[in-house]
């Protein structure tokens, strides 16, 4: 097994995507990038502890590549709003992928500029690249969020599109139970 850290905004919509794919055996929503260790979804919030909101990805690379999960982290999130996702501003919002390795690094990098190449979005990628220097996990009732409060307001409006999004384009890499 290997892991993926991505920030691509809210960790409830993003959760929701990934653990779908087929390969993912597992997502854990959790902070990573700041400054102050074990920090609280509140601190967090706050904007003063420079963590993103992020997913840690824990996949079988024989099942589903890391490009794979590279070109999901793109196509499912906006990489060209700094600091921003939709309605959630903060930085803790941001689009940001912590790489494992020097081959996720590169990886990475080698996607970005062949989106910015490409002109695949209007406006600049202000996606960052960095290594992962620390990672906390997410207090327990941020796990399975989705699945577990689907009918609330936030998850019928903004989670549910993202998700139905995701499974239109992605519907060949979508597991059998969710299916």
């Amino acid at each position: 097994m290997e892991k993926a850290t991505f920030g691509n905004g809210c960790f409830w919509c993003t959760e929701a995507v990934f653990q779908q794919l087929k390969g993912v055996e597992k997502v854990e929503p959790g902070y990573a990038g700041g400054h102050v260790d074990n920090p609280t979804y509140e601190q967090v919030c706050n904007g003063t502890t420079g963590h993103a909101e992020v997913l840690q990805i824990t996949y079988n690379p024989d099942e589903i590549s890391y490009d794979d999960l590279l070109r999901v982290f793109w196509e499912t999130h906006d990489p060209t709003t700094l600091n921003r996702q939709g309605n959630d501003v903060g930085t803790q919002y941001r689009s940001i992928i912590f790489y494992h390795n020097n081959e996720q690094q590169q990886l990475a990098e080698k996607y970005k500029l062949s989106l910015d190449e490409s002109g695949a979005y209007d406006n600049p990628i202000v996606t960052t690249i960095e290594p992962l220097t620390n990672y906390y996990p997410a207090e327990t009732y941020h796990q399975d969020y989705f699945l577990k409060n689907g009918s609330q307001p936030y998850c019928a409006f903004v989670v549910r599109p993202k998700v139905e999004k995701f499974r239109k384009v992605f519907k060949d890499k979508i597991k059998p139970e969710y299916s």
